[in-house]
């Protein structure tokens, strides 16, 4: 029958709200709206940047006459998969020596004073059953950007291990914490160390900024070497099912840093430069919202890590900086800092003490420490 389509049925899906957020930032006619919430590291110019090291090898790899768009193995491509776990767990940990290898709870809570609340952290551990799979980020939590210290990270597998709890990492900005890959791989390292099995899911979007690549890995640490074989088959297997052949440009980009010396040397010192651009921007965040007099502490702006800060705003704090102010954030307000900048600095400052200053429950939301 014309004009009747087999589609008819289908449900318009409600709006995600980054999107709605994004569409009313767009709309917006303010010449001072300024927008927070996106996921990239941007440069001073507000525009995603593209690390100097990733745009050396892209264009070695496409001026590279051996290489071909040949299909990968289900598992993807070897090297990468080499590389990701070395990263990972280090060249010379013991789960690759003894060839231990293949290929929810969160790791922080916020409490009043914008820090780990370790007890309560604990506390939930011990209350999960025994054998729980327990999520853990290892790095640049988000959206609290606040990691628990070595020492805690001990008492956390401490009580895993009592309760043979199954540690399931997710290592989303591995050198973007400290600017030092290894330092921040340090809790995986330390789980392998303690002879846990566990997964460990990265991703190499915002520590190569290629975002659009979507390029990542699933390492398993498995307590010998016996059951390799079975595991990877189900891997394998899964992976056919739902992909049935990886992306490959992502992959030999990052395959080609992590296995060249001097690449990797470059890659290290962006990481390191970034790193230090967003600690700058932050203490001089602190600072002008101190100067300013702003109400509580902001203590907690400069003990987060990583491309967020979760300054702890309400509701009613974040309406009031998109709706008068035109500053938009995410729901749960974390900012990313790689956005603000010596244009912007002040203007934000403004608004957040006035923000915070004219809210009912300013004295509420941001505490003094």
């Amino acid at each position: 029958m014309a004009g009747v389509s087999v589609f008819d049925g289908a449900p318009m899906l409600a709006v995600m709200r980054h999107k709605a957020l994004n569409h009313a930032f767009n709309r917006d006619p303010s010449p001072r709206k300024l927008f927070l919430g996106n996921r990239e590291y941007c440069k001073d110019d507000g525009q995603p940047t593209v690390l100097p090291v990733v745009k050396k090898v892209q264009h070695h790899i496409v001026n590279d006459p051996t290489l071909n768009h040949e299909y990968l193995p289900a598992l993807g491509l070897s090297e990468f998969n080499r590389a990701a776990t070395a990263l990972l767990l280090g060249k010379g940990s013991i789960a690759i020596v003894e060839k231990r290898r293949i290929m929810h709870l969160p790791s922080s809570k916020n409490n009043d004073k914008l820090c780990l609340a370790l007890p309560q952290l604990l506390e939930d551990l011990e209350k999960a059953p025994d054998y729980s799979i327990v999520l853990l980020n290892m790095v640049a939590h988000r959206p609290t950007a606040t990691d628990p210290t070595p020492a805690e990270w001990m008492q956390i597998a401490e009580v895993m291990k009592r309760k043979n709890q199954f540690p399931f990492f997710y290592a989303t900005a591995q050198g973007l914490a400290t600017g030092d890959v290894h330092r921040d791989a340090w809790p995986v390292r330390h789980f392998v160390n303690e002879r846990f099995e566990l997964f460990c899911a990265q991703s190499f979007s915002k520590n190569f900024t290629l975002y659009n690549e979507r390029v990542g890995s699933l390492t398993i640490v498995s307590r010998n070497n016996y059951t390799l074989i079975s595991i990877r088959s189900q891997m394998e297997e899964l992976a056919r099912r739902t992909w049935s052949n990886p992306p490959w440009f992502g992959a030999r980009i990052v395959a080609t840093v992590l296995n060249n010396p001097a690449f990797f040397a470059e890659w290290q010192e962006n990481l390191k430069k970034m790193v230090e651009r967003l600690m700058l921007t932050k203490e001089k965040l602190k600072e002008e919202l101190r100067t300013l007099g702003t109400p509580g502490s902001w203590e907690h702006i400069t003990k987060q890590v990583g491309l967020y800060i979760f300054p702890g705003f309400t509701g009613s704090q974040i309406n009031y900086l998109m709706k008068k102010l035109h500053i938009y954030l995410s729901a749960n307000a974390q900012i990313n800092i790689s956005n603000v900048n010596n244009r912007n600095l002040a203007y934000l400052v403004r608004c957040i003490h006035e923000a915070v200053s004219s809210s009912d429950d300013s004295q509420v939301s941001i505490l003094n420490n």
